[in-house]
């Protein structure tokens, strides 16, 4: 185990779904931001409405949080089944506090302090209601802890606010109950302080990025872990003047995307892995027609239905491979939330300008979890929105809608336009749009179409900005990532180098086309490990294919639940 910084804490709560455990975090998370303080926080959860297995654990922190941490200090479970579960992960000196009523502890350990608290006997009136257990055990933790219990219940008000003031008295009488009768408290070393925190989740991040850079038609068919972008949209649409569609599936999604897009409106869609197989056809039309649209692509554990509510990197190649043949695409994996707001809007740009499909890949951990951004790190007015070349007049000129040009972006005209009709065919066709395969296959013309397209590629790959390198000069381990592995990689790095190891961070978020540059950046440094959520290391495939620059050191994780700094510091000790 890994000593804890002075300053910190990790709180794990624990139960069943329908025990109240999203809401404890949620609310404690409301807290923690309010009091200033950075915190990161991840729900494992499973598929059923009611029972599973389900913990939420939360790190906060006086400064940002980039994980939700290894083992607990401060354990909260809700049941006997959880307790067992997670009783043995708390770190010495650590506390589990639980409701007595529904959790019975034998063989205590001689290194945790026990805080046993029962609902029917400090709230009787409201022991028959069992979920408000969890605000019993949330006062409890906030004393132990030392935040602010008056703020606390300035959130409760808050977030029960819309049921009726019995409901806000109710739990606020519940949480002062757990809080005064809670006689231990612990000096972690966390103080209110003087800095401002947005809590949000990256699919929330995309969503808000989204309708800032101009996003007017949004599609989705709930899918987890893609389907609260969809509730942000459908809550907050008509605000921005959205277009939001709840479509019968991912393939009437995709081409309604596709058909917006068309017409000229900015257009994304989201969905996961199952649903991104159903819309590759489209993705090709689409390709095919060189009409821009924004899929995001947040990934769970495959194949097929696979691991619903886990996560997991490995959908980089089906984005490779979405649709039959060659086709220019930009793929891109922001890595953290922030990245994720500003590069939502920068894929529309990217779709518009270069008139092609971009795909937004996340994962599980980024999508769902809860991330405390200090305010200034989320401007709006560092999006600008860029819409390619678009005609509006002709001058008598003859219109080509795929005309062939030095970097194969072709003049584009909105449908409506006065004196202008071509044209958007699906099959291979010349620069007017007339097909030629019907009867005849022109060779000649398909390889000019082929050529031009593939062309933009060339033009793309040069406005993706290089990776994000991070660290220390001649390092003893230089270690690789793409998308959500950023955080985990930023603590473990931050680990080493307390044990005086020297520590270098590349981080991709432009992955495809590949900058050659990142080739170049590796070849610099002897000791390069690469840490990716998934079997195959995907990236490192990706990576050699295009460069040619082999990573044959690899720290790979694939069992449903994301890394955390002490997994990834054992798993490093091999390579030092």
């Amino acid at each position: 185990m890994l000593e804890k910084d002075f300053g910190e804490v990790v709180v794990r709560v624990a139960g069943s779904a329908g025990d109240g455990v999203a809401s404890f975090g949620d609310t404690l998370s409301k807290l923690a931001s309010r009091m200033g303080l950075g915190l990161c926080a991840y729900n494992s959860y499973q598929s059923v409405i009611r029972g599973g297995f389900v913990w939420l654990q939360m790190k906060i922190s006086n400064d940002k949080v980039y994980t939700h941490g290894d083992n607990p200090n401060i354990l909260v479970p809700l049941n006997q089944s959880e307790y067992y579960r997670h009783k043995d992960s708390v770190l010495p000196g650590g506390f589990i506090v639980y409701n007595s009523d529904k959790v019975k502890v034998d063989q205590e350990r001689s290194d945790v302090n026990y805080v046993s608290l029962s609902l029917r006997e400090l709230s009787p009136q409201h022991s028959k209601q069992a979920i408000m257990q969890n605000i019993l055990l949330l006062g409890a933790v906030v004393k132990i802890v030392g935040l602010d219990s008056e703020l606390l219940k300035d959130v409760i008000r808050k977030s029960f606010g819309k049921k009726n003031e019995e409901v806000v008295n109710a739990n606020i009488e519940v949480m002062e109950a757990g809080y005064n009768n809670t006689g231990i408290s612990y000096d972690f070393g966390i103080k209110r302080q003087d800095k401002k925190y947005y809590v949000i989740t990256g699919n929330y991040a995309i969503a808000a990025g989204a309708a800032i850079g101009g996003c007017k038609f949004y599609a989705a068919y709930p899918m987890t872990p893609a389907t609260s972008i969809l509730h942000w949209f459908a809550s907050n649409g008509a605000k921005y003047g959205i277009v939001v569609k709840q479509f019968e599936d991912e393939i009437a999604v995709v081409n309604a995307a596709i058909g917006a897009g068309f017409v000229g409106t900015r257009a994304m869609c989201a969905t996961s892995g199952g649903g991104f197989s159903l819309m590759t056809e489209a993705i090709g039309s689409a390709a095919m027609t060189e009409t821009p649209v924004v899929i995001v692509n947040s990934m769970r554990g495959g194949p097929s239905t696979g691991l619903p509510t886990k996560t997991e990197q490995g959908d980089l190649f089906q984005a490779l491979g979405a649709s039959q043949g060659d086709y220019p695409k930009a793929i891109i994996a922001p890595k953290d939330p922030v990245s994720a707001f500003y590069m939502s809007a920068e894929a529309l740009n990217i779709a518009e300008k270069y008139q092609i499909p971009v795909i937004l890949l996340v994962d599980f951990l980024l999508s769902n979890g809860y991330y405390g951004i200090p305010f200034e790190e989320i401007d709006p007015s560092k999006i600008k929105i860029e819409r390619g070349e678009i005609v509006t007049t002709l001058n008598g000129e003859k219109y080509l809608r795929y005309k062939d040009t030095p970097t194969g972006v072709s003049p584009r005209v909105l449908p409506g336009t006065s004196g202008v009709c071509y044209v958007a065919a699906t099959d291979e066709h010349d620069e007017d749009g007339v097909l030629i395969s019907d009867v005849y296959t022109d060779e000649k013309k398909r390889k000019k179409m082929m050529e031009k397209r593939m062309r933009k590629m060339e033009y793309i790959v040069k406005d993706f900005g290089l990776p994000v390198v991070e660290g220390d000069d001649n390092p003893d381990i230089t270690f690789v990532g793409w998308g959500s592995t950023y955080g985990v990689i930023k603590e473990t790095s931050n680990i080493l180098r307390k044990k005086g190891i020297k520590v270098n961070h590349v981080h991709v978020e432009y992955v495809y086309p590949v900058k050659k540059e990142i080739a170049e950046i590796l070849s610099k440094y002897k000791n390069v490990v690469i840490v990716e959520n998934n079997y195959t290391s995907q990236y490192s495939k990706l990576l050699r294919m295009e460069t040619g620059y082999s990573i044959e050191k690899k720290i790979l994780k694939y069992d449903g639940e994301p890394f955390t700094p002490l997994y990834l510091f054992e798993e490093s000790k091999k390579y030092l």
